[in-house]
């Protein structure tokens, strides 16, 4: 059995909670192990990036020190936290001397980094540690015929010498894993695009612009509904589609579903637990489909 500290963050726990719901209880179905460290913090956030490469590194590293003390890879579900830990192991695994600046700002931590672990993406870890045989074996409910608009997210694939998410130009791991519940990827041209999830609280409607443009594309490539594995897209493509509907009288009407929700109820495991409920827009329509 595969094991790994799971790294929350900070949007999960506190706005999407049915995504890590549904994501121990398919992981645990796949035989993966999941770990929590109670001295895990905030990420390092892409944003203190800019600010200070320095305490960017410190955060992050801390985090990493952390996980390397249990002797674990990191699992991430949120894309955001992926990108910040993925980039600080890249740049203090590569960067001896980089590494021993940071390490000594952890010193009051009583911790260090040596450089000796993974970090993963949920979805990483479904294909490469669940495999997909192994989920095929275990769906119990195809969803045929499905049409899936899957959405990556730009931090869970950029950029990608750094992030290595993985070896196919463009990926095809998301569109794998959601054929291998019988559903079909919809090949949609707004597909790589931001979901505007970065704006919010900056910039609400342009990021409700992105939105749009993303929903109305994927109704046009005849989506049935969206998928994601990132909080904030979620968030966007669930709360924030509804605020449109409601506040510029564009009904979009194409449910969001969260990735362990969808394998989840292909594997006939309890839709409450799964939250299925949790989601601003009724996923009926999947949960009905056939």
């Amino acid at each position: 059995m595969k094991k790994y500290a799971i790294f929350l963050g900070c949007s999960i726990p506190a706005r999407v909670n049915h995504y890590e719901a549904s994501a121990r209880m398919v992981l645990k179905e796949l035989g993966v192990e999941l770990v929590d460290l109670e001295n895990f913090s905030c990420c390092g956030p892409v944003p203190l990036r800019s600010i200070s490469f320095e305490m960017f590194l410190t955060a992050s590293g801390r985090n990493l020190a952390v996980a390397e003390a249990e002797g674990l890879d990191i699992m991430c579900l949120c894309s955001g936290c992926f990108s910040s830990l993925v980039d600080a192991n890249h740049h203090l695994k590569n960067d001896p001397k980089l590494r021993s600046d940071i390490n000594k700002n952890l010193e009051p931590f009583e911790t260090g980094y040596q450089g000796g672990i993974q970090v993963k993406h949920f979805l990483q870890v479904l294909h490469q540690d669940g495999g997909l045989k192994n989920i095929q074996e275990r769906v119990t409910r195809r969803f045929d015929g499905l049409k899936v608009a899957t959405h990556y997210g730009c931090h869970s694939i950029r950029p990608s010498a750094v992030v290595k998410f993985e070896d196919n130009r463009p990926p095809r791991m998301f569109d794998e894993l959601v054929e291998a519940v019988g559903a079909s990827s919809v090949p949609w041209k707004s597909k790589w695009a931001c979901c505007g999830g970065p704006l919010l609280g900056v910039n609400e409607s342009l990021a409700m612009d992105l939105c749009q443009n993303k929903l109305s594309d994927a109704k046009e490539w005849g989506a049935d509904c969206l998928c994601t594995a990132c909080p904030f897209c979620q968030v966007q493509f669930d709360t924030i589609q509804a605020k449109i509907a409601s506040e510029r009288k564009k009904a979009f009407d194409l449910p969001s579903i969260l990735y362990p929700q969808l394998l989840g109820l292909a594997m006939g495991l309890d839709r409450d637990l799964l939250g299925v409920d949790a989601n601003r827009l009724s996923l009926e329509r999947i949960e009905n489909y056939g």
